[in-house]
């Protein structure tokens, strides 16, 4: 059975409190429990890893080289930060999806700037949960095409 990694980076683990205006009262948990469901249907594993860390996420990311069909990741403030998260996706040449809740070029300006979308095959932003969703289904559906 093919494998997607989904990432989550800083602050993603207090969702549900964190800025609900923003992001919604949903948290860390419930979006799991909805992909893990929705992984079933597709026919697929997926493997969730939440970290506040950036090295954790660099070592995570390297160790799906050649075990995962697909990362779907939400960088977080990460996303504006780091070149080595970037480099690390680079490095893997897994299909990568990059996810966020918010719309991150509706909000500050240093929120516009995105070092893993330039390497992603895509970029889902502002669509809240949902964006998960789809990037869950358009990796199953390219993980034949890819391994």
């Amino acid at each position: 059975m093919k494998k997607i990694l989904i990432v989550n980076g800083p602050n993603i683990n207090i969702l549900g409190a964190r800025e609900p205006k923003i992001y919604g009262n949903i948290t860390l948990a419930e979006i799991e429990k909805e992909l893990s469901l929705l992984a079933k249907k597709l026919n697929v594993e997926v493997d969730f890893f939440q970290s506040n860390h950036e090295g954790e996420i660099i070592d995570k990311i390297q160790s799906s080289v050649n075990t995962v069909s697909g990362i779907i990741i939400n960088p977080a403030a990460f996303t504006h930060t780091s070149i080595a998260i970037r480099d690390a996706l680079s490095s893997v040449s897994t299909p990568t999806i990059e996810v966020h809740i918010s719309n991150i070029y509706a909000r500050e300006e240093f929120r516009h700037k995105s070092y893993v979308a330039p390497i992603a095959l895509g970029q889902i932003a502002g669509l809240g949960t949902d964006g998960y969703i789809f990037a869950l289904k358009k990796l199953a559906s390219l993980a034949q095409t890819f391994n």
